[in-house]
């Protein structure tokens, strides 16, 4: 079999790679993106999930101190534009504080349940529950 172009009258055929790789990246890009936003999302949670706990530590220990103010000392002890919600419970001889921050999302059609953490202090305030 003759490969040869000139063959039989036909004009020649010149195929170019040049945009191959221009046009492999561009479909590429988009995967990279939606990897580096799930990254991103996953450092997000896990720092929320932080500062929920430190909210709760927070106003576990002022409230079992003080006696009182361990959810203001809680809520002010994250980060500005956090939507938390702190709720403390005393009993005789413990404190117990619940911290609730929202966690949003960043990556599109991802459902994520809100950080929740629960601390648990001894109840050292001498005017009791």
């Amino acid at each position: 079999m003759n490969r040869n172009p000139m063959h039989r009258g036909h004009a020649p055929v010149w195929r170019s790679d040049r945009g191959q790789v221009a046009l492999e990246y561009i479909g590429f890009v988009p995967i990279l993106l939606f990897v580096a936003l799930c990254g991103i999302q996953l450092g997000w949670v896990a720092y929320v999930h932080e500062q929920a706990d430190t909210a709760a530590r927070t106003a576990a220990r002022v409230e079992a101190r003080n006696g009182d103010g361990g959810e203001a000392a809680g809520a002010a002890s994250v980060k500005g534009g956090l939507d938390i919600r702190v709720v403390v419970t005393k009993s005789a001889d413990a404190v117990t504080a619940t911290a609730t921050i929202r966690v949003n999302s960043i990556v599109p059609g991802l459902d994520i349940s809100d950080a929740v953490a629960t601390a648990v202090m001894p109840n050292d305030d001498p005017k009791g529950p």
